[in-house]
């Protein structure tokens, strides 16, 4: 038999006590009752279930209920309402509630008592949490989650737990959230472009959209080769690279300008993406760096480049099959890790929503689901979401190929969850697949138009809840799969 000291399971530890404070409950109800401006002051961050003695949960309860209807709460009132419900003798008959009475904090610390009776209840909770996830790791039978499965459960609890019983939770007044909003545009007028939003890096959009904003489901739709990822791309890239931020009084840290980005690549490898993203910062077309055609200059300069954004804030995550969930947990988990201010997810019907009961279901329903979760999302990190997304086959049909709303795929969830819808349409791949007879007049004539919207894409913006809708112009340099931005003249300008 193994020596007991090596055990590394403590028998004794099952007996030990939730952590709870009991005469710190009966002192935060005490100071209630003596004073129920209290109550205004710890705001919604408790409630019952937070109590460890059930009969404080229900006297907590109670007396909340009776304030909220505008009742006096005291020991009298109080007295009289159990014994009107028939539980006085539950909590403990008058006699305990002149216990409470004689309790009573000073009002004036019951926030500090609410704040360890709230601390205690989260304590009680990762327990729970740790016993939960113990028992369904030990379990193996047919039809239990996966080892991921259950880290992803697990984060989601954590994350939910780490979200709950915030002061700032609820109601605002309208003159804070006018404090906040004044700030903001305080901090985004120092910006080059004075925007509000994530900024994109190319003007027109940033004019159109004010930039990329917080709790934002932006669809970005088109065609297979229109450019949809380079767009997606070029748009994280911008932001990555003009991140900064700027240290809080309370020690904290708040990004004034760019973004720390998070990219699910779900259809291309990470190194695929980095290739554009080089190809991009350098000139240097992605296709010669796969053939390695490059002569000793040029290869020099992609060290270079290399060197220079090695410490860009751009996360990749190349996992083929992602599901909401599992999208969601690994979107938390870099908030924590090193903050987070845009998602960009290409492309939505490559994520899955990871229920088996799905897979009966159709298409729209699935895909209803994800909209919806990735709106959640941004929602609850508040940040910008840009979810890359195909058309349907029925824009080919049609004389003029400029993409509508009705042309997205499950077009109904799609189009009803997002806040902004964008299409990314290129004349010029159409003309090249109509080429003329060579040597006739149509021939030139063809060859001229070719020439011209060789490098011009349209950005189509053809839902904005908050904003105009219309038509943008940009370059795009196919060799690079760079969009830019065009100077009046219609010629291509810097991003810089």
């Amino acid at each position: 038999m193994a020596d007991g000291n090596l055990s590394p399971i403590d028998p004794t530890r099952s007996l030990r006590p939730a952590p709870h404070n009991l005469d710190a409950e009966q002192a935060l109800i005490g100071a209630i009752l003596v004073d129920n401006q209290v109550t205004s002051r710890i705001g919604d961050m408790l409630k019952p279930v937070h109590f460890y003695d059930p009969v404080h949960g229900r006297i907590y309860d109670t007396i909340s209920r009776m304030i909220q209807k505008g009742t006096l709460a005291d020991g009298i009132t109080l007295h009289a309402k159990f014994s009107q419900d028939g539980a006085l003798k539950d909590i403990g008959g008058a006699a305990y509630l002149a216990t409470l009475v004689d309790a009573a904090a000073d009002p004036a610390a019951a926030t500090d008592y609410a704040k360890l009776i709230f601390d205690l209840a989260i304590r009680r909770d990762l327990i729970r949490i740790g016993s939960e996830m113990m028992a369904e790791a030990s379990e193996h039978e047919d039809g239990m989650e996966g080892g991921a499965g259950l880290i992803e459960a697990t984060e989601k609890k954590l994350y939910n737990l780490a979200e709950t019983g915030q002061l700032n939770q609820g109601f605002k007044s309208f003159a804070a959230s006018l404090a906040a909003t004044i700030d903001i545009t305080a901090a985004a007028f120092k910006r080059d472009g004075k925007l509000i939003g994530v900024p994109t890096g190319l003007h027109e959009i940033d004019r159109m959209l004010g930039g990329l904003h917080k709790s934002d489901l932006l669809i970005l739709a088109g065609r297979p080769s229109m450019g949809k990822t380079a767009l997606a791309t070029n748009i994280a890239f911008n932001a990555a690279k003009r991140f900064r931020r700027e240290a809080k009084p309370n020690g904290s840290y708040t990004t004034v300008d760019g973004a720390v980005v998070a990219f699910y690549s779900l259809e291309m490898s990470a190194e695929q993406l980095t290739m554009r993203l080089l190809a991009d910062y350098t000139g240097i077309g992605s296709d010669r760096m796969r053939r390695g055609d490059l002569n000793k200059q040029e290869y020099a300069k992609l060290r270079e480049a290399a060197i220079d954004l090695q410490s860009l804030p751009l996360y990749i995550d190349d996992t083929g099959g992602l599901s909401i969930a599992a999208l969601a947990a690994r979107a938390r988990r870099l908030q924590r890790q090193h903050g987070l201010d845009l998602i960009v997810v290409d492309y939505l019907q490559l994520v899955t929503t990871g229920s088996s009961s799905r897979r009966s279901e159709n298409r729209v329903q699935e895909v209803s689901e994800i909209t919806q979760g990735l709106k959640a999302l941004a929602k609850e990190l508040q940040v910008p979401v840009i979810a890359l997304s195909q058309l349907s086959r029925q824009v080919e049909n049609r004389e003029d190929k400029r993409p509508q709303l009705a042309d997205l795929r499950e077009s109904g969830s799609i189009e009803q969850d997002s806040d902004v819808v964008m299409f990314v349409y290129r004349h010029a791949y159409y003309l090249e697949r109509q080429e003329p007879k060579p040597g006739t007049t149509e021939h030139f004539q063809w060859q001229e138009e070719v020439s011209e919207m060789r490098n011009i894409a349209e950005i189509i913006i053809g839902k904005q809840r908050h904003g105009p809708i219309g038509k943008i112009r940009l370059g795009f340099q196919a060799e690079l799969t760079k969009f830019t931005n065009l100077d009046s003249s219609g010629r291509f300008e810097s991003l810089d």
